[in-house]
């Protein structure tokens, strides 16, 4: 596949990092040289924090909203995105330039090639990639949430605070607990002003917690009842849903070999944000392997550095802005009215409802997702 030019600049994954990097090339790379495509599993992109309303709240009709469209993106048409899945890079160690490989088969060759595949979740925030899938998959959820008696969350990360928040919203006398491996709400990284904060306000609207617990196993639909690890019962438990943190969406990845990859499948780079032996590839946003919280709010200055140092690269020029890390911050939110947010700078802060609501909880920042993808 390939445009009026003679070389491909692709990118692979449509979610928040790949089409803002999609946008800022689209008004720096010349047409008649570079083509730029986008490969993304679906021809939309999903406002992935609104998964959690979204999933559980029919009335807020956010499929009609959260889904946008990937063609509004680039500069003056300077452009395209293609659907497909690539299923393999073919690339040679210090050699400039290769191709990725499409589950149909489809061989596409590339001068540079930057990796924004994200995240794969499991439970309710599993959109599925098919988009003939998502609607059933989406309305599935609604009906499990709403059928329940007593709701499980496996995991006390933000997904699980977020989801109790949302069924306690629309079903606020339906039993919920999350059962968390570690002795507080999500973990050491946000201070205890925050963890704490949250396990409060949930508490208050009848949110149960079993700490330091693991539960291994989700019960087939129609079993009722969960065993923890420890031998602990849950006895009326019928709806047990993953609530766990996302893993790196990079198997495609190990077809460059192992090293490509850390122990957990996390993309190893440079300063730089090129891979080890590939300088033509690069690897951004939740895939990295770097140590920090795996958040879209990293892209601030996850981006910049891609951006720069694919232009660079593309001139001739050895890459040399480098990513030295971002503070860590986050909000929490607790159904459309409330939640907590962090910021580790100046020692540690954390804001309440009034700001939670504000920035996420009213609208989980789809209006602003929608117009930056040009709607």
């Amino acid at each position: 596949m390939a445009g009026k030019a003679e070389q491909n600049v692709v990118i692979v994954g449509g979610g928040y990092a790949g089409f803002q990097i999609a946008k800022e090339l689209s008004k720096k790379l010349d047409p008649r040289r570079y083509n730029l495509i986008l490969i993304n599993s679906r021809s939309y992109a999903v406002a992935l924090p609104a998964a959690v309303r979204l999933v559980v709240d029919a009335e807020s009709k956010l499929e009609e909203t959260a889904f946008v469209k990937l063609d509004r993106i680039y500069a003056n048409g300077n452009g395209e995105t293609k659907v497909g899945v690539v299923t393999s890079i073919e690339a040679q160690p210090g050699v400039p330039g290769g191709a990725v490989v499409l589950a149909n088969g489809e061989r596409i060759s590339y001068a540079v090639l930057i990796l924004a595949t994200g995240s794969t979740s499991s439970g309710p925030c599993a959109i599925p990639e098919n988009e003939d899938d998502v609607l059933p998959f989406v309305n599935a959820w609604r009906q499990k949430f709403a059928k329940a008696n007593h709701v499980v969350l496996i995991g006390g990360g933000a997904v699980g605070i977020e989801l109790a928040g949302e069924v306690k919203d629309l079903y606020p006398t339906k039993k919920v607990t999350i059962v968390h491996g570690g002795n507080q709400l999500i973990n050491a990284t946000y201070g205890n002003s925050l963890r704490k904060g949250l396990e409060k306000r949930l508490h208050a609207r009848g949110v149960e917690f079993m700490f330091n617990e693991y539960i291994d196993d989700i019960p087939e639909p129609g079993v009722v009842g969960v065993t923890t690890r420890s031998g602990k019962q849950i006895s009326d438990a019928d709806l047990v849903v993953s609530a766990r943190g996302g893993r790196p969406n990079t198997e495609y990845v190990t077809s460059l070999g192992e090293d490509a990859v850390n122990g957990h499948g996390f993309v190893k780079i440079k300063p730089t944000m090129q891979l080890l032996n590939h300088p033509s590839i690069f690897a951004v946003g939740d895939i990295i392997d770097w140590t920090e919280q795996k958040q879209i709010a990293k892209l601030m200055w996850h981006v910049p550095v891609i951006v720069a140092n694919v232009v660079s690269f593309l001139n001739g020029v050895a890459p040399t802005k480098k990513y030295a890390g971002a503070p860590e911050i986050i909000v929490i939110t607790n159904g459309k009215k409330g939640g907590m947010g962090y910021f580790g700078f100046l020692g540690g802060f954390t804001l309440g409802d009034w700001f939670a609501w504000l920035v996420k909880s009213r609208h989980f920042m789809v209006p602003k997702f929608r117009k930056e993808l040009g709607y």
